[in-house]
């Protein structure tokens, strides 16, 4: 559709240029040139032959734009054979001009300089060939100048198309781009979130299941320490819901939501001893001096620990001990949990969504992390992070 109005649109402003060009062609005389300081020898005056060459070099303006080169040749032919055959009407005429034209704004710079190179030539030939010549040189350069301009308008205009067609595609790449990154930050807060909420419910779950199965089993014999375990399950429950509510919080804008701070490597002391009351006995050890955590490592650290531990509650068997390592180095936090359990029968097949969260938080840090079973029996979950200097 688009092809179909540039060649109605070409179309129509051949016609125009041919009936401006056949009137110029019907019009001239000798007098009117002599007048104008030009020097006439054997001027043929208008026939039909000279209009049906005026038309025809009309024609091409037609195809200007899907092939303004040829186009712009095949006008100076007609252009030049009128010369020779002393017409007088050289490349002054408006055909040639709006080939040029479109020559200049439609193709390359070598095309363009191409048609600039044989509308001069052929002008220049035609000059000294015709019956009509300038007396002085200066007409000649003015007609040059002429053919430059025109040319020049067209290269302008093609640099300008260019100019606003590289915008445009640097204006839709930055919305790609920026398309990509909010995508890639939705994927990371919901993975952020997922991680979190993950850590909290699984973590406290496995403390309820297990203090709850043992509640079970001496709720006839030992009627205090069944109600001391559902005691447990009790308070358990109430974190695990204060937690979440914490996390929930963050996805609301509404004013007035007050979020606590995040556990961190201060609060292994009640993770160990949580853990202790739900049935592994767990010891945490502290190695070197304690400094300031970035609050995404001193987080991660944490949920690497309640990870760990968790798993080792639910795999490690009755009477399994854990222990928890912490060590401060002066450009790296070292983070260990083994456990001395028997662990589970056969590997899982695919990791977990716990072990996966902690992959995660363990590599946003450019941290270490080593999961595997110790060679002496146990498990072992080891975190790697590195501080700068001052952290």
């Amino acid at each position: 559709m688009r092809a179909d109005r540039t060649t109605f649109h070409d179309s129509v402003l051949a016609v125009l240029v041919a009936a401006l060009s056949l009137a110029l062609f019907l019009t001239q005389d000798v007098d009117r040139l002599e007048a104008q300081g030009l020097v006439v020898e054997g001027l043929r005056g208008p026939d039909a032959l000279g209009a049906a060459l005026v038309l025809v070099a009309c024609v091409p303006v037609a195809a200007r734009r899907r092939w303004p080169l040829a186009a712009l040749c095949a006008s100076l032919a007609p252009e030049t054979l009128l010369a020779a055959l002393g017409y007088g009407y050289g490349l002054s005429g408006a055909a040639t001009l709006v080939m040029l034209y479109s020559v200049a704004s439609n193709r390359g710079l070598a095309a363009a300089l191409c048609g600039l190179v044989v509308s001069l030539a052929v002008y220049a030939a035609g000059s000294a060939a015709g019956p009509v010549r300038t007396a002085h040189w200066r007409d000649q350069l003015m007609m040059a100048v002429v053919l430059v301009a025109v040319w020049g308008t067209g290269r302008s205009l093609r640099l300008r198309r260019a100019y606003q067609e590289e915008l445009k595609d640097r204006a839709a790449r930055l919305e790609r781009a920026h398309a990509a990154d909010t995508r890639a930050a939705r994927a990371e807060e919901r993975s952020r979130i997922a991680r979190e909420l993950h850590d909290v419910v699984a973590h406290h779950v496995s403390v309820m299941t297990v203090q709850a199965a043992a509640a079970r089993k001496v709720l006839a014999t030992d009627p205090e320490t069944a109600r001391e375990a559902l005691t447990a399950i009790e308070h358990t429950g109430r974190l695990a819901m204060s937690e979440m509510r914490d996390i929930v919080g963050v996805l609301r804008t509404g004013p007035g939501v007050e979020l606590g701070p995040q556990p961190g490597v201060c609060d292994l002391p009640a993770l160990v001893e949580q853990m202790t009351e739900a049935g592994l006995a767990t010891r945490l050890t502290v190695e070197g001096e304690a400094v300031p955590l970035p609050a995404g490592i001193d987080l991660a650290a944490y949920r690497t620990v309640q990870e760990a531990l968790t798993n080792s509650l639910r795999h490690a068997g009755q009477g399994a001990k854990a222990v928890v390592t912490v060590r401060h180095r002066r450009c790296e936090l070292d983070v260990r949990v083994v456990d001395d359990g028997r662990g589970s029968a056969t590997p899982p097949e695919e990791p977990g969504h716990g072990l996966v969260g902690i992959r995660e938080r363990v590599a946003l840090y450019g941290g270490i992390l080593t999961i595997g079973p110790r060679s002496g029996g146990g498990f072992e979950v080891r975190a790697r992070f590195p501080l700068k200097d001052g952290s």
